[in-house]
């Protein structure tokens, strides 16, 4: 028995709308369940700036296993022991911060492939990725079913984004618009000119090479821009946000009334 299809890979590598994501990032396996069932195409379980583990992120996979919604895990870095954790615990997408040079991005992706492909440790019997030894094809269909994001973040990588798109076990590239801000010289400013342009000079590049590129962002501007230069996925929110603007806007919601109603009572 094979592992499961990779849909989000699949659905990458033919044409179709524009996959809608979420950021999951408030490290709780209800909220992930919440989120996965909304109807997003796919949604990214941040463990790099999410307060993640990996006991909480395989919680998170086991809960959102059954909803449609495709689980991207975000490591807080491309260690080949966290990639291999990630996967012996059931991820099959990963997306890997900061990768500045093709070495960086080919250590990553072989870190995410058993021999001859790759340095993946043998131990699949020990994870929930093969069912606990349960899946008896694992180590010899899991290599194809792995699907390796890499995040661009710095001049470095728009310097060398040829060449780690064009890198053996690279599926697809994702931007990172407020670190790539902050090193072209506009911190917590991803909204200038000059960031805007160079988020559209990457998915040209990457749409010349004919790779799958994605973007994080909640600037309607930026979003609008990515659609237009051909983004293939892209995450518009994260639990966070929604979170903290739903909760301000009620309290305001509320408090309008309340003043409204003791108004009237006088």
């Amino acid at each position: 028995m094979p592992v499961p299809v990779n849909a989000f890979k699949q659905a990458l590598s033919q044409p179709g709308p524009i996959l809608q994501g979420l950021w999951v990032a408030l490290a709780s396996p209800h909220v992930a369940e919440l989120c996965a069932g909304a109807g997003f195409d796919w949604i990214l379980i941040d463990a790099e700036h999410g307060p993640n583990d990996i006991p909480l992120v395989a919680q998170q996979l086991a809960v959102t296993q059954h909803l449609p919604a495709q689980r991207i895990v975000r490591l807080p870095a491309g260690e080949s022991w966290l990639i291999k954790q990630a996967l012996d615990i059931g991820a099959q997408t990963l997306l890997i911060p900061m990768v500045d040079t093709p070495e960086q991005a080919l250590a990553a992706a072989r870190a995410c492939r058993y021999p001859p492909d790759g340095t993946r440790g043998m131990g699949a019997g020990l994870g929930r990725a093969s069912n606990f030894g349960r899946v008896g094809d694992y180590v010899a269909t899991a290599n194809d079913q792995v699907c390796l994001i890499v995040q661009i973040e710095s001049r470095l990588a728009m310097e060398n984004l040829e060449a780690i798109a064009e890198t053996p076990g690279v599926d697809a590239l994702l931007i990172g618009p407020a670190d790539l801000a902050g090193d072209l010289g506009f911190p917590g400013r991803a909204n200038v000119p000059e960031v805007y342009a160079a988020v559209e000079e990457i998915f040209a590049r990457l749409k010349a090479l004919g790779k799958p590129a994605g973007i994080m962002s909640t600037d309607p501007a930026m979003i609008a821009l990515s659609s237009r230069a051909g983004a293939r996925f892209i995450a518009t929110e994260s639990d966070t946000g929604l979170l903290a603007r739903a909760a301000a806007a009620h309290l305001s919601r509320v408090k309008g009334e309340t003043d409204d109603a003791e108004t009237m009572t006088y």
